[in-house]
């Protein structure tokens, strides 16, 4: 874990529970794509730094999750390095109490106030086009999160957040966490169309045919969605929708669980009354989601 894997001459990334992207900016400075999951993960990245004699000039941070900017602040303590996020992302980065607090939908319980949900907050500028290096590109990728955003580098390296979870982790949990449906479909269908020299996921083997994992995640997205209509065959509020999909899955209910899964279905529910295929009406104060006759 945490070793060095080049991949082109100029882009490389750091084999950690989420890849961190790396490319080198001339023969000394260097910037990330993400930082990792805690204080930890920043320690390691700076030791591979200083093995190599590279200087951090910059990170580019695809989207707020803890895990993916959880090593902003000590990197940017050690280095001095800008770090930038796009558009909602900047503003979790900045106070990262909104994440436990979007999932949960309140002030969350300790149980959510973790490292693994909540990193430290950092000093972060918003991302734009003007921010990145010579060569380098944004790539618009919303639905894991709200303004996720992607890279491509000048020698078709195309770093890819979260948007896709690999095969593995699709057999094991089934659901996987998605903020809103129809933009999570239709970045999948983007990128199955893009073209590269390497494709690298956050969570998936880097690779360079995207089209068969792509497919596989908007498979298992429509998979759900019909498992969850199957389940509303019958009036249903969400707490039994939630955990008969538990039961369907063979997920455990935990605090973390039951708001990421939790999350998940909610935006389930809203794309599945939205486009018409649900109803949902108030029964004895009791919000409850019936499949459309």
């Amino acid at each position: 874990m945490y070793e060095l894997v080049q991949i082109t001459d100029k882009c490389y990334y750091i084999n950690s529970p989420a890849k961190i992207g790396l490319i080198r900016l001339n023969s000394t400075d260097v910037c990330l794509i993400d930082s990792g999951n805690d204080k930890e993960a920043g320690r390691k990245i700076r030791q591979i730094l200083d093995a190599n004699q590279w200087t951090l000039k910059a990170i580019y941070n695809t989207h707020s999750n803890a895990d993916h900017i959880g090593g902003n602040k000590y990197l940017q303590a050690q280095t001095g390095c800008k770090i930038y996020a796009p558009g909602i992302e900047h503003d979790f980065t900045r106070h990262t109490l909104l994440e436990p607090s979007f999932l949960y939908g309140a002030f969350p319980p300790k149980e959510l106030r973790h490292k693994f949900l909540l990193a430290q907050e950092s000093d972060v500028a918003y991302l734009t086009g003007e921010c990145l290096p010579d060569g380098v590109t944004m790539i618009p990728l919303p639905g894991h999160f709200f303004d996720m955003t992607g890279f491509r580098s000048s020698d078709g390296v195309v770093y890819l957040a979260d948007c896709l979870s690999s095969e593995d982790t699709l057999s094991k949990y089934g659901i996987t966490f998605i903020y809103d449906v129809a933009a999570y479909l239709n970045t999948l269908e983007q990128v199955q169309s893009m073209e590269a020299e390497m494709f690298v996921p956050a969570h998936a083997p880097e690779t360079d045919n995207i089209v068969p994992l792509a497919q596989l995640n908007i498979d298992k997205v429509h998979e759900v969605a019909d498992k969850i209509l199957s389940i509303c065959v019958e009036p249903l509020c969400f707490e039994h929708i939630l955990k008969k999909l538990f039961a369907a899955y063979g997920l455990t209910m935990d605090f973390q669980q039951y708001v990421l899964v939790g999350s998940t279905v909610r935006s389930y529910l809203a794309w599945l009354k939205d486009t018409g295929r649900l109803t949902a009406d108030f029964e004895d104060n009791i919000l409850l989601w019936r499949k459309c006759p």
